[in-house]
């Protein structure tokens, strides 16, 4: 059984092909950064990353992988510089990632997740070679009930906003091409393990996005101003991105050495008691920053975002031994640290990435 210590991963992804979509985001840099550490060779696609203050370009990752700037939609492209490259191992993390940013490019935003997961998936049945294809969805996937119950793999699927509607479709994409072309029953044919990667709600340094709860208290923090929070009590499981990062690399490696037993879905989330109000999570930045002010602003006619939500991430502890190593004060500290770093010593964050990685791989 593989563990999600560094020499263990090391021995599975060490110069290994790794084909990685959406290597350019902000998660996909920590997962780009990870595997360069691990040893893996890794061919990344995705968009040109917004800024130079990206991650992608803090880390000069197209020093690290061969990074292909491309559409997921189009699919020509991809087919042929997925089967040029003869990956082993797929990791698919390319979205649109935002839930308030769907609802201004709705129809963009379902072609580019769930056709473009398909995408991904038709340029994967053009591999005749053993491949382990990971691909990555979100907590949101599930219908949301705003119950206190948190959300097992079994559960229903869905969606309110575009986005998490969006991710839904991808997981029926997924189980449709998983039924119809990568059964396990053929397995002997397609030799195709295909898994599933449920989290959200991450952060981490280098985050940079729009209307989402860290990135908008560094950049506040970093000019002296106070943070605007629209929905100061609306609960989600936060996490430090490393978590799920290991996760979804722990997955990727049991999957190659057991297809048949672990081509399904899994939840990658923190402990129940770490799953914070977002006025919590701020008063904890606000401590690990040192000062630090917010306003909470209530506005009328804003799109609708879920306010509670839960993962149960028993089976991930069960059947991977994946578990969070961090509490949510932990996780808020190290991504403090990193902005807090980015803001006095920007010319030693490649380092610094690399120390937080290092040292929570060797943890």
């Amino acid at each position: 059984m593989v563990d999600s210590s560094f020499d263990s991963l090391q021995k599975i992804y060490k110069d290994k092909k790794v084909f990685l979509t959406g290597h350019t985001g902000f998660k996909g840099s920590w997962m780009l950064k990870t595997l360069s550490i691990l040893g893996a060779e890794v061919k990344g696609y995705a968009l040109e990353p917004h800024t130079q203050n990206d991650l992608f370009c803090l880390i000069q990752g197209n020093q690290i992988c061969d990074s292909v700037i491309a559409d997921l939609r189009d699919k020509k492209r991809l087919e042929e510089e997925l089967v040029s490259f003869q990956p082993d191992f797929v990791f698919h993390l390319a979205a649109q990632p935002l839930v308030r940013l769907s609802y201004e490019i709705p129809a963009e935003t379902f072609e580019v997740n769930a056709i473009g997961t398909a995408n991904v998936l038709d340029a994967v049945r053009l591999l005749e070679k053993p491949c382990s294809v990971v691909l990555i969805t979100t907590d949101k996937v599930y219908r949301n009930n705003e119950w206190l119950y948190p959300y097992r793999e079994n559960d229903r699927l869905g969606g309110y906003d575009p986005y998490s509607a969006s991710k839904a479709c991808t997981e029926l994409v997924i189980d449709s091409y998983r039924n119809s072309f990568f059964n396990s029953n053929n397995y002997n044919q397609h030799q195709k393990g295909i898994a599933v990667g449920r989290a959200g709600n991450v952060i981490g340094g280098g985050d940079w996005s729009k209307d989402r709860l860290i990135p908008d208290i560094a950049r506040a923090f970093a000019i002296e101003k106070p943070v605007v929070i629209r929905n100061p009590q609306s609960v989600r499981p936060w996490q430090h991105v490393l978590e799920p990062v290991i996760g979804y690399l722990l997955l990727g490696a049991n999957l190659s050495d057991k297809p048949l037993q672990f081509s399904q879905a899994y939840n990658f989330g923190p402990q129940l008691s770490d799953a914070l109000p977002v006025e919590e999570m701020l008063q904890l930045a606000i401590q690990s920053w040192g000062k630090g002010e917010y306003i909470v602003e209530q506005l009328e006619g804003q799109p609708h975002e879920a306010g509670l939500l839960k993962l149960d991430i028993s089976k991930a502890i069960a059947e991977l031994r994946w578990q969070p190593k961090m509490n949510a004060q932990q996780a808020v500290s190290m991504t403090m640290d990193w902005y807090s770093e980015f803001n006095t010593n920007k010319n030693n964050i490649v380092d610094f990435t690399k120390t937080q990685i290092n040292s929570f791989l060797n943890e």
